[in-house]
């Protein structure tokens, strides 16, 4: 009667258990912190990737360690002041800004030789190298840029950016994109490719831009008078000036598609990359 209260309590403490507890830890830009800071998106989002994660599979708990306009040059130079713990997973979400603020990509070379950070790969090996040295067993999966459409800011229009559908210093956002995709085949990370397979593109960023016309033909041509908002598409909107200091902010919140402001995450983008990382994450479901 012993054995069979033993094995029966037993029963009942494994049926409690559940799966084990796994730590992450997301490593990124504005993107990655905005999970917790729905606020500075002029309340927006409800929800970034992180939550709908922890949400979905409860046994995930996270730390964010996203950093507003942070490159992977900022995070490889300060990377023994971020407070990195050790955990079970590491995400690394980066490459936007890097892109947008010139910073050298580099070669292959640069991340099998450890040459630091003077370039992109070389500052992915100096991240890589720290998360092999908090924990050698954890997973690590590398997260490409998305694509991203003309930048505004929602809490101040001056500052903004044009979209990946140019080069910014002679390099394009697909050559950061394809990178971080050449360092998850080094190192056999799994990699997120949002860049080429997220379904986010610059086509469906937002719904419109909402820019003055500047046409000179006006209601005689058809057209709407010259100083009127339109709601211009994409790749229309490119060829369009946006004022920061005069016009009004041109992404209403009927504008918000996948992103509510040309590059962040939506509630509908976050839905889409946390349902993406949840096919990287092997033994996540």
């Amino acid at each position: 009667m012993k054995k069979f209260l033993l094995f029966f309590a037993l029963l009942l403490l494994m049926a409690g258990a559940g799966p084990r507890k796994i730590s992450w830890v997301a490593i990124g830009d504005s993107i990655t912190y905005l999970n917790d800071h729905q606020n500075e998106t002029g309340n927006r989002i409800t929800k970034g990737y992180m939550t709908l994660i922890s949400e979905k599979y409860p046994f995930v708990s996270y730390i964010n360690q996203g950093h507003n306009g942070w490159t992977s040059v900022n995070i490889a130079d300060k990377i023994n002041e971020l407070g990195l713990v050790k955990a079970d997973v590491y995400t690394v979400f980066l490459g936007t800004n890097d892109w947008w603020q010139g910073k050298k990509l580099g070669t292959i070379s640069d991340y099998e030789q450890q040459t630091g950070t003077g370039t992109v790969y070389g500052s992915f090996r100096v991240i890589t190298d720290k998360l092999k040295k908090l924990n050698k067993k954890a997973s690590v999966i590398l997260i490409t840029p998305m694509q991203r459409g003309d930048f505004v800011y929602i809490n101040g229009a001056k500052n903004n950016a044009y979209g990946s559908y140019k080069p910014k210093n002679g390099q394009t956002l697909e050559q950061f994109a394809n990178a971080i995709m050449e360092i998850g085949k080094f190192e056999k990370y799994p990699v997120l490719d949002l860049y080429h397979e997220s379904g986010i593109t610059l086509e469906n960023m937002v719904h419109f831009k909402r820019l003055k016309d500047p046409a000179s033909g006006g209601p005689a041509s058809g057209g709407p008078a010259p100083g009127e908002y339109t709601n211009y598409t994409y790749p229309e909107y490119t060829n369009i000036p946006f004022d920061p200091e005069k016009d009004e902010y041109p992404y209403p919140p009927e504008a918000v598609n996948m992103t509510y402001d040309g590059l962040h995450p939506s509630d509908k983008g976050y839905a889409i990359i946390a349902e993406k990382l949840a096919e990287k994450w092997k033994g996540l479901k």
